[in-house]
């Protein structure tokens, strides 16, 4: 697991050696969701106003996301990514 983004205490991780289809992992303190990096489907629960940031940044983020995808199946360092500001 690495850190790729935190951002207003959410923290986004991806997995080496995980499953297809692309996702990443967000956590916020006791919650924790899985989002899917080309649809945003979410698996989890999450307090609404992070499940938002999380969402936008995904939206914002999708090309660089599938880049670590691809580097984390690879078992390549992974590249962090802007949070939000």
């Amino acid at each position: 697991m690495l850190f790729i983004s935190r951002f207003f205490g959410i923290a986004i991780l991806m997995y080496y050696r995980e499953h297809e289809p692309p996702h990443f992992h967000a956590t916020h303190g006791e919650y924790e969701i899985v989002v899917t990096v080309h649809d945003g489907r979410v698996t989890g629960r999450f307090p609404p106003r992070a499940l938002a940031l999380v969402l936008e940044w995904a939206a914002m983020n999708r090309e660089a996301l599938l880049r670590n995808w691809d580097r984390a199946r690879a078992e390549h360092p992974l590249e962090p990514i802007r949070p939000l500001e």
